[in-house]
């Protein structure tokens, strides 16, 4: 099948590369002519593993192209998604204007029947409203031109997004007609996941309902692991404890130094804006955001009360990207680590595998480390804030002889705190019995 997409952000490649290896031939559209030719010479603008590698194989294949004309890339699809960015408006809600911009491209460059698939994360009614613009330019042409338009909001894990674009646990197909049904079914026959049928409206705000609801239980067992601290209780026996009952599960039940990222921050401002717009109050979710505001400040009081006055004490930051296998640093907890820091006047020195040019651009003048060892020699204290496998499987005996004192701060409860402790390391996690 032929398929346009609309955005080549980490949503548009995703999907697009996803589509080209189940053999369909898919046209990308982005309107930066540079980042045009970067993509189609095979190189991603983005880290993500396994990504690139086969973004290349599919472009040597021919089944995926790029180009900066909606125009041309509307001829030959049979399907267009629109994977465009609404990223926050001060308000806290979407900004929508990418997305009617598209729509207004589609209403004037359709020639014939097109399913319009909407990917980007977008409001209640946002599908309803992007018929409309396209209905519009529709009478504008003086034409009638039939179309369908599809939620099918994604659900992709950063680090993890290849697998989940290929092997979804899931795929929402909010439909208006048996139409749009049988091609989406078509579409997704080769795909060996559940698919739910759902009104339009419905597709929107599952995709909020799931983010948001996710972040609560981040949130809760954060919350938690402060009142567990003060209790003496160890939040990883009570979060492991409470995982095993199966009406709750496993999952997000991490503590830690609060969530970031591109979806979770943004997916609750939204949807906070949007109940308050329509006089229904979202108290839970008031609380959610606030715990996880908060969160970095009261790990970093820890950091403070253990180390005291950090004025020119070395601290080494170990993770600087928002969660592992990612080059993300969107909302990232290190950014308001290091601002803690800088504001105490501590020097501070970093390493990331991948998000230390990112974090540079914001903050020149701290140190950054090639090496883990790099960074950790002479430290004073270590934070972990992202879990990288390699950061969490370090040579902890052999690094102790390079700090100036053996003094770790586990801003993810990841690392082996008996073994630390048996190494002689003072450690402090995060609502975790024997902090010291």
């Amino acid at each position: 099948m032929n398929i346009a997409v609309i955005g080549a952000g980490y949503v548009g490649m995703t999907t697009s590369v996803a589509f080209a290896a189940y053999g369909h031939h898919v046209v990308v559209v982005e309107h930066n002519e540079e980042k045009v030719k970067l993509l189609s010479q095979g190189y991603l603008p983005f880290y993500e593993a396994g990504m690139e590698d086969m973004m290349k194989q599919q472009l040597k294949l021919g089944q995926l192209s790029f180009t900066t004309s909606i125009r041309k890339s509307l001829k030959q699809a049979e399907y267009v998604f629109i994977t465009v960015g609404t990223p926050s408006l001060p308000s806290g809600e979407a900004d929508l204007s990418f997305v009617e911009q598209v729509a207004q491209s589609i209403g004037t460059f359709i020639d014939d029947y097109k399913i319009i698939i909407m990917k980007s994360t977008v409001p209640v009614g946002t599908g309803k409203k992007v018929q409309e613009i396209i209905f519009s330019q529709l009478q504008k042409r003086n034409v009638d031109i039939p179309f369908d338009l599809v939620s099918n909001p994604e659900f992709l894990r950063e680090g993890r997004a290849l697998k989940d674009a290929l092997q979804p646990d899931r795929i929402i197909l909010g439909c208006e007609n048996d139409r749009a049904k049988m091609k989406m079914n078509s579409l997704y026959n080769d795909f060996q996941s559940k698919i739910l049928f759902t009104a339009l409206n419905d597709a929107e705000m599952i995709k909020y309902a799931s983010n948001t609801f996710l972040a609560t239980k981040i949130s809760f067992v954060n919350e938690l692991a402060r009142l567990c601290e003060n209790l003496n209780v160890d939040i990883t026996n009570v979060a492991k404890g409470m995982g095993l009952d199966k009406r709750i599960g496993p999952d997000f039940l991490q503590a830690g130094i609060g969530f970031g990222g591109s979806c979770f921050p943004k997916d609750i401002k939204a949807l906070l804006a949007f109940s308050a717009a329509n006089h229904v109050p979202f108290q839970i979710l008031q609380a959610v955001q606030s715990v996880n505001d908060s969160q970095v400040e009261w790990f970093m009081t820890n950091v403070a009360n253990t180390l005291g006055d950090l004025t020119n004490k070395h601290i080494a930051i170990l993770g600087l990207t928002f969660k592992p296998e990612t080059d993300d640093i969107r909302e990232a907890s290190s950014l308001r680590v290091i601002e803690y820091l800088i504001q105490n006047h501590a020097i501070v020195s970093a390493y990331d595998p991948k998000g230390i040019d990112q974090i540079k651009r914001i903050f020149p003048m701290i140190n950054y480390a090639q090496t883990p060892i790099g960074a950790i020699e002479g430290a004073d204290a270590i934070i972990l804030v992202t879990e990288w496998k390699e950061l969490i499987h370090l040579d902890w005996e052999a690094i102790k002889l390079k700090v100036n004192k053996p003094v770790i701060f586990d801003g993810r409860n990841a690392l082996d705190r008996n073994r630390l402790v048996d190494l002689g390391y003072t450690y402090i996690g995060v609502g975790v019995k024997g902090n010291i």
